[in-house]
């Protein structure tokens, strides 16, 4: 078989690699909208050789790797497939996407989300390994076909995957909490330190607590304008939970209400008994 990507950042360079261990492909081809990116690709292994758009259309499965609304205009573009073409999105909501999908091309579409990643992006980014031991959350399979949805799962389970099927709309409220709010803290975290006067003074006496909570700060803005787009109503609603746990916290602080925010803390320290 042939498979196509579309989008040569850190996720589908990953998907490259991956897919280059597992063997299920002979070919592997890429399209990138940046002859930078397609370059870069080339020159790291990522792919066996970048072509046009009509051509990725030709691969047995096509995985799209963009920012969401790419993932969107890619849809648009792509014409009636084979009965067996597989079509598999990467991206981190789902919701808007699904809805998006043009009917005749439903049956073949399958709709993933692989819980990994860093807080890079771009070709250089792409690492071997990335997706081992990491959960791919595949929602609305019953839209998808047999077919595709069969070939998906031996995908992900080929390049070291955990399967989880859910719907759209408990996926997007679910990531909103463990994935979409902490980009948006962290982002915040590193802007309320630029804010202040020479940050730089402030910057060289960071240990490992800031460098841990300000890491997804480097995280591509493009992409993440998408994902907050697309999911921002169930972003809101995450950000007015954590709002209110700092205000809670900010008044405890305030009153000197000291034993109230160790029973806070310690609440906050269990939660990692369920992970």
């Amino acid at each position: 078989m042939q498979a196509g990507i579309i989008g040569l950042g850190l996720i589908g360079g990953s998907m490259g690699l991956a897919l280059r261990e597992s063997s299920i492909f002979k070919t592997l081809l890429g399209y990138d909208t940046s002859p930078l990116h397609s370059r870069q690709a080339l020159s790291l292994g990522l792919v066996d050789e970048c072509v046009e758009f009509e051509e990725i259309q030709e691969c047995d499965v096509i995985f799209i790797a963009t920012p969401l609304d790419g993932i969107i205009s890619t849809l648009q573009k792509l014409r009636a497939p084979s009965p067996t073409t597989t079509i598999i999105d990467l991206g981190g909501a789902k919701k808007k996407i699904l809805d998006s999908i043009p009917p005749d091309i439903r049956k073949n579409f399958v709709a993933a989300h692989p819980m990994s990643g860093t807080e890079n992006y771009g070709p250089n980014a792409a690492q071997k390994g990335l997706f081992e031991n990491k959960i791919v959350i595949l929602t609305d399979l019953d839209q998808s076909g047999e077919f595709q949805v069969a070939l998906a799962k031996q995908i992900f389970v080929s390049i070291g995957m955990r399967l989880i099927s859910m719907s759209a709309v408990e996926h997007d409220r679910h990531v909103a909490f463990i994935s979409h709010l902490p980009h948006v803290i962290s982002f915040a975290l590193a802007n309320a330190v630029l804010s202040q006067e020479e940050p730089q003074n402030i910057l060289a006496l960071i240990g490992g607590g800031f460098k841990g909570m300000s890491r997804l700060a480097k995280s591509s803005p493009i992409m993440w304008r998408d994902v907050f787009a697309h999911n921002k109503q169930n972003l809101l609603e995450a950000i007015d939970h954590f709002g209110k746990e700092m205000l809670y916290a900010e008044k405890l602080i305030q009153e000197d209400r000291w034993e109230e925010l160790i029973a806070w803390m310690k609440k906050a320290n269990t939660l990692h008994t369920f992970m």
